[in-house]
């Protein structure tokens, strides 16, 4: 049985989290030689899901990782490496991987995949962020190169945005690894569940309703580099689609108390607080897809875009942007991209269209999901194929 040790920032509803979640609910319930997992928290805080990983059989630990604890953080990861009797480690936290396996040296299990997950080192310049900070990033690339076994991304365009070429021949391999779910959480008949949304908003049986998940942004204002959902723009072009149409009703689901209560502040001058809500973290997001008409996810950047893919298993339309990368497309028919360039007011037209559509049965959106890579039985054995493969290349090395 291989022990991992999985790195993470805080165990949350992000995509990789849910992801991590997804695997042990699956090998609990499919493979009992599963890799046994260890989970690490870099920000030292507990998480959403950390009680249900560990009564899945997984040890969370919390080990705080920044600029002001390095010596206390390479003390506890080292003890950690050499006590953990790990075959793998998987760092999830992107060019910061290759500074967490430095701090690891001459204790590191065979096998290291750095995977990517966002946009970080390609981003960096955009935020106006010290010249400290990007020396920081572009050297945690090349420790990355050197010290992994193996680079993951959950898009071939996140891997290249991030300085990787999916495929190279060099070591260490590029490649892509998909998140996963389970598809039949999400692939199931609307109707109970529309009616049960439409009930708990008190909105009318005709409604269309928008829907948009994922974490709200810091600025409520347009092209702010630091934007990353772009959310003031989701909330104005819905604005003018309510303008056109009164039946749109609009639901964002996301973290963000300090954003909400300033989103909200807007929505009462615009006098909207009937049509629009914002309902913070939620734990029924198949519910809410199933029931909804539309999702809207005009990000400026993504890793994959994970909601957009759960989407589309619930047979959900989604307009999105172009910066999405379009390996999240499974179902065409049910999959609109804009450029964030065009207006407002084009923009909420195609709100109106898309949420209209005509809709493949679920019984193909199933089957469509579940030949793809973000099937979780898919996933699962994707990344056991790179656990093995590394495992049985380190041992014949040794």
């Amino acid at each position: 049985m291989l022990k991992v040790l999985h790195v993470v920032d805080t165990l949350s509803a992000g995509g990789v989290e849910t992801w991590l979640m997804e695997l042990l609910r699956f090998w609990r319930r499919e493979d009992p030689s599963a890799p046994r997992l260890d989970i690490v928290a870099t920000s030292g805080n507990q998480g959403l899901y950390d009680g249900e990983a560990r009564a899945l059989g997984a040890r969370v630990l919390y080990l705080r990782f920044g600029r002001s604890n390095l010596a206390s953080f390479a003390g506890g990861w080292r003890r950690l490496l050499k006590s953990g009797g790990y075959n793998a480690i998987h760092d999830h936290q992107d060019y910061i991987s290759g500074w967490h396996f430095l701090a690891g040296a001459g204790l590191l299990p065979p096998v290291r995949i750095s995977h990517v997950h966002n946009p970080t080192v390609g981003l960096l310049a955009n935020y106006n962020v010290s010249a400290t900070r990007q020396l920081t990033a572009r050297a945690g690339v090349k420790l990355v190169n050197l010290l992994a076994t193996d680079i993951c991304g959950t898009s071939a365009a996140i891997l290249r945005r991030n300085g990787f070429e999916p495929g190279r021949a060099l070591a260490p391999p590029v490649s892509v690894v998909h998140c996963g779910f389970a598809i039949d959480r999400f692939n199931a008949v609307r109707e109970p569940d529309r009616a049960s949304v439409l009930e708990e908003f008190h909105w009318p049986s005709h409604s269309k309703v928008v829907l948009s998940v994922g974490r709200l942004d810091r600025a409520l204002s347009f092209n702010d580099p630091q934007n990353h959902k772009n959310t003031w723009f989701a909330v104005n072009v819905v604005r003018l689609a309510i303008a056109r149409d009164s039946s749109v009703r609009y639901l964002v689901a996301g973290a963000g108390d300090e954003q909400r209560a300033a989103l909200e502040r807007h929505i009462s001058d615009w006098r909207l607080e009937d049509k629009v809500r914002f309902i913070g973290v939620r734990h029924d997001i198949p519910r809410l897809m199933r029931a909804a008409d539309l999702l809207l996810f005009p990000s400026v950047e993504e890793g994959l875009g994970m909601v957009a893919v759960e989407a589309q298993a619930a047979g959900l339309p989604v307009l999105a942007s172009t910066a999405v990368p379009r390996e999240c497309i499974v179902v065409p028919k049910l999959y609109m991209s804009m450029p964030l360039g065009e207006s407002l007011d084009n923009w909420a037209v195609a709100v109106l269209d898309h949420a209209v559509r005509q809709r493949p049965p679920l019984d193909y959106c199933r089957r469509e999901l579940q030949n793809s890579d973000f099937a979780i039985e898919n996933s699962a054995r994707n990344l056991l194929r790179i656990y093995r493969r590394m495992d049985e290349r380190a041992r014949r090395a040794a």
